[in-house]
């Protein structure tokens, strides 16, 4: 597969999940400044973006949620944002257009042009829940129209880094402070995992059981150890000769060594010092992503968040 498709099909992955996870996590938090009128929402806000990778607006003494908005939402020019994300999953689409169906290249194409300049406050939540709508159907449709060839490892590669990075910071989010951080119901719910929580655990969730389950469970589809472990697959069945003999790619190894260092240390340690731990997290998926890059498509520059160290 030549360099310059694999690369955009990473990418398309990484951007589709990074826009479902954004507005996930907007979502949840947007809705908490609006139902608790305690929590100082200049602190929530100014947390919140750094979380998300965002400088807060030059000049503005009070972060409101209105600016949250405009930076993590709309702002077509910010990495961090949902309208960036799905624009650039577009032109990623539109570099592989020979080998994205067109039924992705219709969603991705619809999806772009619709997504809004400015949001109105009492429609904040359906614009969430459409991205996530918009999010689902592309990945339904490589899903179910894609062969399981090295077209769908890269995008499933760079969907489950991506995944994995974003999990992480909505944990992160868990600990912002104690007044504007959620429950972890709440957080659960975030991910579509309250149900499938209370079929594994059958109670209401405790911190260190919704911490386990979003962190470690192997058998729902967005915790952090069954994202990486996806992308040790793909990694695996894209370079089959890479751990024939140890661990000698490099990709590999950091995902490998942040999967042991969370399945081996105990959950009450994790929790202790869980904005850490998530911090590390996403650090190994920035090491993953540039060894990626390196090792794939070396000649073109990652697109990467505001804030990362390279």
């Amino acid at each position: 597969m030549l360099s310059r498709i694999a690369e955009s099909l990473f990418w398309i992955g990484r951007y589709i999940e990074r826009s479902d996870g954004t507005a996930r996590i907007l979502d949840v938090h947007l809705q908490l400044l609006l139902e608790d009128p305690w929590i100082d929402e200049d602190t929530a806000c100014r947390s919140l973006l750094s979380v998300m990778g965002s400088l807060p607006p030059e000049g503005v003494d009070q972060v409101r949620r209105e600016d949250v908005l405009a930076r993590l939402a709309v702002d077509r020019m910010n990495p961090s944002s949902i309208a960036y994300a799905l624009t650039a999953a577009r032109e990623n689409a539109r570099r592989a257009r020979e080998i994205v169906s067109t039924e992705l290249w219709e969603t991705l194409n619809t999806t772009n042009a619709r997504m809004p300049r400015r949001l109105q406050n009492d429609r904040v939540h359906e614009f969430f829940q459409w991205v996530r709508e918009r999010a689902a159907l592309a990945v339904g449709i490589v899903d179910s129209s894609t062969s399981r060839d090295e077209a769908w490892q890269f995008f499933t590669l760079g969907r489950s880094i991506e995944r994995t990075d974003m999990t992480a910071r909505l944990l992160a989010t868990r600990s912002l402070t104690e007044a504007s951080g959620p429950s972890w119901t709440t957080i659960l719910r975030s991910c579509g995992a309250y149900e499938a929580y209370l079929r594994t655990y059958r109670g209401m969730p405790s911190a260190r059981n919704a911490a386990e389950f979003l962190l470690l469970d192997r058998l729902f589809p967005r915790s952090i150890i069954y994202s990486i472990q996806r992308a040790e697959e793909c990694m695996s069945a894209i370079d089959p000769r890479a751990d024939r003999v140890g661990h000698s790619n490099t990709v590999l190894r950091a995902l490998g060594q942040i999967r042991n260092d969370l399945e081996y240390r105990p959950i009450s340690e994790i929790l202790g010092e869980l904005p850490t731990h998530m911090d590390r997290v996403q650090k190994v998926t920035r090491e993953a992503s540039e060894a990626i890059r390196g090792r794939f498509f070396p000649t073109q520059a990652e697109p990467s968040w505001i804030g990362e160290i390279s």
